[in-house]
């Protein structure tokens, strides 16, 4: 059960680009026990987190939130600025790879002084750029806020999070109790989801709570 590019503010699984949300909530809002939300779609998907200045010529270190760095070299834009804020689009004059980060330079952005500036701020696209997704993909900020029940039909709580751990992706479920549960995002143990329905169906392993 994957997730592509991620909506700016949560993490979710897929086999593809991850997407943060950009304006406004990123997650789906509750409509009530297995109901379905009708929040809109986030405007912007995140594909880096810009983790500082590589260098003294303005190229700035970005944190690859894709599952396809090779991306970028496509975009001839990129959307930069904070999760709760309008991103600044700059045009991108230059793209590499470096020890696993995105080295970028931005046109306009031609010294250290301007490139750590945005330390922090989300490297972001329209979300109307995002991939297809294949069958059992999803996007992270369809996954937040979705019901979890088993299979038995008992209620676990809500996807508040959606951690990369590299082997697979980790559903963090927040319980009534305010605990948290954490459903590995396996087939043996995640047995459906039903974005429209708002909820995902599980099979627990001893020891998961």
């Amino acid at each position: 059960m994957e997730a592509a590019d991620k909506p700016l503010a949560s993490r979710q699984p897929t086999g593809q680009p991850p997407v943060l949300p950009g304006q406004g909530p990123e997650t789906n809002h509750e409509q009530g026990s297995g109901a379905s939300s009708n929040a809109p779609e986030p405007r912007f998907l995140a594909v880096g987190e810009v983790l500082g200045a590589h260098g003294i010529r303005g190229e700035i270190k970005v944190e690859v939130l894709t599952d396809d760095p090779e991306r970028y070299r496509g975009f001839r834009h990129v959307l930069i600025g904070p999760p709760d804020q309008e991103p600044v689009a700059w045009p991108l004059e230059a793209y590499r790879l470096h020890k696993g980060r995105a080295l970028l330079k931005l046109d306009g952005c031609d010294d250290r002084n301007c490139a750590e500036a945005m330390r922090g701020q989300l490297v972001q696209i329209p979300i109307d750029q995002a991939v297809q997704l294949e069958d059992e993909e999803y996007y992270e900020h369809q996954i937040v806020d979705l019901e979890v029940w088993t299979g038995d039909g008992e209620y676990l709580g809500k996807v508040v999070e959606v951690l990369y751990t590299g082997a697979n992706e980790v559903y963090v479920v927040q319980t009534e109790h305010a605990s948290e549960v954490l459903i590995p995002a396996i087939d043996s143990v995640v047995r459906s989801i039903d974005v429209d329905a708002g909820r995902i169906v599980v099979d627990l392993m001893e020891g998961l709570r």
